[in-house]
């Protein structure tokens, strides 16, 4: 198989989410767990509200009948970790306790995750076409003891780990289009449910497929990009069905042989930054932030994160010992650019009627942690010429964002009138009546809209200034 180029990103989707800052079992966000590629057992599914007992990927093979697919099934089964204290050891007494202090080590109540896969090689897309291939796929369940001991070696207490069976199946058909062929790979968890309706969450992702995703190489053919598929593959990309997954592109961006379909939606070829230490489990944060925040627990926050699973106690360890110099890797990277696409045969754009002043380019360069931007004197809006501390009334037709809902209507202080290296003109705006206005101009922190949503507002209106109206 030729999993290994996509090794990486599958690992990060798999734990996404797995433990998140502070990294503490006692945490809030950690209390609820288990939120991307959950695949539970049916009989929770099918309940109103329930969550899939179903993941289904759907793809395109370019390269005929005779093309061999790679299959690689991945999740973690949730292993439950119960801590207690020794009550009586000669009578094998013990009680449950959410955390265990021994020798100034310890251990915390915790749901472990444990890798699983199955691995279906060598499937004839042929053999898929003429008939489904139906493949079981099955984890045991089974209980661990272990005896706690303290450094005289009398028993302080004990830690329980369960696993709980899970039954599913993995459905693999094609169907031929053309000169493409749509494979489906459907995982179904069927395991038995003897449960009424009022069972809590944690009972059903104990016999869940977590952080599921799917993995597909192919031989003697290509996969289609589902993202940006060539105009004749368009109609058969719209054709897949994919349910709570995403299949992208992954490894070499030169070559097009594996795809992974994550729960998380991503892009083609999607890579982890190469300045990053190592896992943080939370891959829409900043690496830099993450560890900065590490770095300020109490050694009680990073004892009880150490406590409360290994993976944990690698970030703190490695946040504590990171060196300076691979530190200052994490501010930020400047990545080669891909070449522009020509432009498109036409008129070319019309002038800026409000032209950048010659040494703009040096103003934006030199504007250091600020977006770029030339200040201007004034701007023609509705009503008028406007330039800072004109009272205006705002008007959003772009719906550039949510806040634009809010905006609507409401007037607002004029702190400028910026340029871009495009030549567009934007009026920057701090809104009346926010307390927070004066300081938003003291940080240069703005509302930025085009001139023509901009009116300018009458004398008597609440500005203090004059401004040129025209009728």
């Amino acid at each position: 198989m030729t999993f290994a180029v996509a090794e990486q990103v599958a690992n990060a989707v798999l734990y996404e989410g797995y433990v998140l800052y502070p990294y503490r079992a006692s945490a809030t966000k950690n209390r609820l767990r288990w939120q991307f590629g959950v695949v539970v057992p049916r009989g929770y599914g099918d309940r109103p509200g329930g969550e899939p007992w179903t993941m289904q990927t759907e793809c395109l093979v370019d390269g005929g009948a005779d093309a061999v697919l790679d299959v690689r099934v991945r999740f973690l089964q949730a292993q439950v970790r119960t801590v207690e204290q020794v009550v009586d050891a000669a009578h094998d007494r013990f009680r449950q306790v959410a955390s265990l202090d021994v020798d100034g080590a310890s251990l915390a109540a915790w749901d472990e995750g444990v890798e699983r896969h199955l691995d279906l090689p060598g499937l004839v897309v042929a053999d898929l076409i003429a008939g489904e291939r139906v493949v079981p796929l099955a984890t045991g369940g089974g209980r661990e003891v272990e005896l706690v001991r303290d450094a005289s070696g009398a028993v302080a207490g004990r830690v329980i780990r369960e696993l709980w069976p899970i039954e599913a199946v993995v459905r693999i058909t094609g169907v031929g289009l053309g000169s493409v062929t749509r494979v489906r790979v459907r995982i179904e968890n069927v395991t038995p449910w003897p449960f009424g309706d009022d069972v809590d969450r944690d009972t059903a992702m104990r016999r869940a497929l977590l952080g599921a995703h799917t993995l597909l190489a192919v031989r003697g053919g290509s996969f289609v990009s589902l993202l940006e598929p060539p105009e004749w593959a368009r109609a058969a990309a719209a054709s897949c069905d994919n349910q709570h997954t995403w299949p992208v592109l992954v490894g070499d961006p030169q070559a097009r042989d594996v795809m992974l379909s994550s729960p998380i939606i991503l892009y083609d070829y999607p890579a982890v930054a190469p300045e990053s230490a190592g896992d943080l489990y939370d891959a829409t944060e900043i690496d830099e932030i993450l560890m900065l925040r590490v770095m300020t627990l109490t050694d009680a926050e990073k004892r009880e994160a150490r406590a409360t699973d290994d993976r944990a106690r690698q970030i703190v360890e490695r946040s504590d010992a990171i060196p300076p110099e691979l530190f200052a890797r994490l501010h930020g990277a400047m990545r080669s650019l891909a070449p522009a696409a020509a432009p498109a045969p036409g008129p070319s754009p019309e002038p800026s009627t409000q032209p950048l002043p010659p040494d703009a380019w040096d103003a934006f360069a030199t504007a250091e942690g600020q977006a770029p931007r030339a200040e201007l004197d004034s701007v023609e809006v509705v009503g008028g010429r406007v330039s800072r501390g004109a009272l205006v009334r705002l008007h959003p037709s772009r719906r550039a964002d949510a806040m634009d809902m809010f905006l609507a209507g409401r007037s607002a202080r004029v702190q400028g009138v910026y340029g871009d290296v495009d030549g567009a003109t934007y009026v920057a705006v701090t809104v009346e009546g926010d307390p927070a206005a004066e300081l938003h101009d003291w940080y240069g922190r703005y509302f930025y809209f085009y001139p023509e949503e901009v009116e300018l507002l009458a004398q008597g209106s609440g500005s203090p200034l004059v401004h040129e109206r025209r009728e």
